[in-house]
């Protein structure tokens, strides 16, 4: 009798490399200029220069413009923290027997991502607010605001698509939802007074938004199933 064919394991899913020291070292100094930035704009608008931002984070103009192309570009690490966050979450979820559905996962990830859990993470929210309330005079900065909400809407379609196993227009449309209560909670909180935890907080914001943006894609329904396909509740 010929040997039985071996079957073989099942394949694990590769983790991304770690990035260098040279890398994080690199992105903690774009995030230290994005930070100090943030603190100029909003103090003086669109009169805010370049090298004014270097002098502040101790850098030389060549540093800052081989990291940034602009002096605007210069905030958009600090404003894609709370979205790479979001995006991590979501894509190391729960799976198998007894997983949430879709919907909850990634309401309740957005909730984590906009509830500071550390005085830098408030931080970043205030830094954020004062960012978002200088933007209607700062074409520009507005623009960086929407690339990185492009970004992350890019980056979020190929993890919900895993997660529920739907069509590419329905994960687009989830996508986008999502994306859009995200940014529309923060603008919203950043143009009143209310602190960041509370009834009128962004994650308080995001989830009400969440839920109004969303509530006509069933595919979100479904629990995140064991080979990363959508499960239909029976």
């Amino acid at each position: 009798m010929p040997p039985e064919p071996r079957t073989a394991p099942p394949s694990r899913p590769s983790r991304p490399s770690r990035p260098s020291l040279t890398e994080r070292r690199k992105a903690e100094t774009q995030l230290e200029i994005a930070r100090t930035a943030a603190a100029l704009f909003a103090e003086r608008g669109a009169a805010v220069t370049a090298d004014e931002i270097a002098r502040a984070s101790g850098v030389a103009l060549r540093t800052f413009y081989r990291y940034f192309r602009t002096k605007e570009d210069a905030v958009a690490p600090l404003l894609a923290v709370g979205v790479r966050q979001w995006i991590d979450d979501l894509a190391a979820p729960p799976a198998g027997p007894g997983a949430p559905p879709v919907r909850e996962v990634l309401e309740r990830a957005a909730r984590r991502a906009l509830t500071p859990a550390d005085e830098p993470a408030a931080e970043a929210l205030r830094r954020t607010r004062g960012l978002l309330r200088v933007m209607p005079g700062d074409p520009a900065l507005r623009a960086v605001w929407h690339r990185v909400h492009h970004d992350s809407e890019e980056a979020l379609t190929p993890v919900l698509a895993r997660l529920t196993g739907a069509g590419s227009l329905e994960v687009r449309l989830a996508a986008a939802a999502a994306n859009t209560a995200m940014r529309v909670a923060v603008e919203e909180w950043a143009a009143g007074d209310e602190p960041a935890e509370g009834p009128q907080g962004p994650a308080e914001l995001v989830a009400r938004g969440m839920r109004a943006l969303t509530a006509g894609l069933p595919e979100l329904d479904g629990a995140n199933g064991p080979n990363g396909r959508r499960e239909e509740a029976r």
